[in-house]
């Protein structure tokens, strides 16, 4: 079913389904995994609204497309316009909801692509690319700069970060995105994966956590 806007409580939030800015390289130990330098200012993208799908429903993986990798991410829900330069209160007071999502990439096509630097779009944005959950209110979540992520597959333990590794905390993302073009009710902004990243493969059960106060499970399917 299309996705919507909601929170943990299953109440719909009153919010179009906007864009969805997507940082990159914001967990050092990720950007080494893979090789990549560690950027000097968040490095971003987008993916639009048509990638997005309930991350509680199962994920649906092309067969023809090669491999696709899991990145869990913090998300964030955006309930107030940000735009030009906006201060650390204004930012705070934009967020809505802070829930996870699943980058997922076409990491074979994602090399060729940077190989040849051209954008990331083909391997990032496809439809399906940004499984999105419900989200929690910040009241009922821990400091922005202490929220726990974790992913499991299978039962195993795959991806374990925190907040407060990033290198770009969550109130400058939003500052710095918000110079570069404008936050709109409704977009999500996803914060950057930690190390651990790896191939999905059919019938993989994921279950992941974000602060001990929301929990998500998944299956993969072709």
């Amino acid at each position: 079913m299309p996705y919507q806007h909601q929170f943990s409580d299953g109440s719909l939030a009153d919010l179009p389904m906007g864009k969805v800015v997507c940082v990159g390289r914001n967990y050092a130990e990720h950007a080494r995994e893979l090789n990549n330098p560690v950027p000097a200012e968040p490095l971003l993208f987008l993916k639009p609204s048509t990638s997005v799908v309930p991350l509680s429903e199962p994920l649906v993986l092309s067969a023809t497309r090669g491999p696709v990798h899991y990145e869990t991410e913090i998300a964030l829900l955006i309930g107030q316009p940000l735009t030009g330069e906006v201060g650390a209160e204004q930012a705070q007071a934009a967020i809505a909801g802070i829930g996870l999502a699943l980058d997922l990439t076409l990491r074979e096509l994602q090399d060729q692509l940077k190989a040849k630097a051209h954008p990331w779009e083909r391997a990032k944005a496809f439809d399906g690319a940004c499984p999105l959950s419900a989200f929690v209110t910040p009241d009922k979540t821990p400091a922005l700069d202490a929220l726990t992520l974790e992913l499991k597959i299978n039962g195993e333990i795959r991806q374990q970060g925190s907040s407060a590794d990033m290198i770009t905390p969550i109130i400058s993302l939003l500052q710095q995105i918000a110079a570069v073009f404008t936050l709109l009710p409704g977009d999500v902004v996803i914060t950057g994966t930690p190390a651990g990243v790896g191939v999905l493969n059919a019938g993989d059960r994921l279950e992941l956590d974000l602060a001990g106060q929301l929990q998500v499970a998944t299956s993969v399917t072709h």
